[in-house]
């Protein structure tokens, strides 16, 4: 019996790289006995040719390949919902068209799921190299804590490349949050995963659309999605320094009684002041973080809004 697996293939001006994906796709594909290939590309806004590219493949193979087109950029977690909901496959996988994910894995996936019984396999960088020096250093800081502060446990390097069963997938489309973060969706609903390793890639064509601060961003979107850690800080940070400003204020105040000198106290009691205030408005802004996620959540929008599907 064959059986289909989808490949959802998020694109953000990745005219170059669409072409050249698919080939590498479908050389690996004729090796597959028993297995049909359905490609879910979505085009996330793009500024350049992508569309066109997708819509140029889709005339070329139209049983096997299909796309969404997004009515701006709604970012790659929206671009990986959709094609989730999208997808018809027995099974399903998560690859760059960029080509870093190698597609050469995924017979070694499917044995992984048919035979040695996973719900999925993953994949996971056991090297960053050709990656910025100051990138790699906040990515592996950022797994470490993320891994201490969060009950769900994000494997570091994990990439969104993936193959997963259709129990799993079903259970991740029952998520249906505004705020996504899929690393973290990935490990939260649990199922039993397999892990393969491999070197980085380099880019088959283009540039990365992702740059340090999106990244920085991307993660801390991580964070506060997947840990209530944060606030927990805020408030331990909020309780030490009121204690610490009310011993600094009782010492001020028998320095005084001691001494009679009004005046000195004026430098210690602005350094107190600023210290408190600036932790005040650092715990503002983590509890702001969290209420504008709630405030997202409560408006109910689309996580995207599909113009062009074929």
């Amino acid at each position: 019996m064959t059986k289909t697996i989808s490949i959802i293939v998020p694109c953000y001006n990745e005219q170059e790289s669409i072409p050249l994906f698919y080939v590498a796709v479908e050389k690996v594909a004729a090796t597959l006995a028993d297995h049909r290939i359905e490609y879910i590309f979505v085009n996330d806004g793009s500024a350049d040719e992508s569309l066109a590219e997708m819509r140029a493949l889709q005339a070329q193979d139209p049983e096997h390949v299909h796309y969404i087109s997004f009515s701006r950029n709604f970012g790659k977690e929206a671009a990986l919902y959709a094609g989730l909901q999208a997808a018809t496959g027995d099974y399903v996988s998560v690859m760059d068209v960029d080509l870093q994910d190698p597609p050469e894995l995924l017979p070694e996936m499917i044995h992984g799921i048919e035979v040695e019984g996973y719900d999925c396999v993953g994949t996971r960088r056991t090297t960053r190299a050709g990656e910025p020096p100051v990138r790699s250093f906040f990515a592996k800081q950022f797994y470490k804590i993320i891994n201490r502060i969060s009950q769900t446990e994000i494997v570091d390097g994990a990439r969104d490349y993936r193959l997963m069963t259709r129990q799993m997938v079903n259970a991740i489309l029952e998520m249906s949050e505004y705020n996504r973060f899929s690393k973290g969706i990935f490990s939260w609903v649990g199922f039993d995963t397999k892990y393969l390793e491999y070197k980085n890639q380099d880019r088959v064509a283009g540039q990365t659309s992702w740059s340090f601060w999106g990244l920085f961003k991307y993660s801390l979107d991580g964070i506060v999605t997947f840990s209530e850690t944060p606030l927990a800080i805020a408030s331990f940070v909020g309780f030490f320094s009121f204690a610490i400003a009310l011993l600094a204020l009782i010492f001020i105040v028998i320095r005084a009684l001691i001494f009679g000198d009004p005046t000195s106290g004026w430098p210690s009691l602005i350094s107190v002041i600023l210290m408190v205030g600036g932790l005040q408005l650092l715990c503002l802004g983590i509890v702001g973080k969290y209420i504008g996620k709630i405030y997202l959540e409560v408006k109910n929008r689309p996580v995207y809004i599909v113009k062009e599907k074929k």
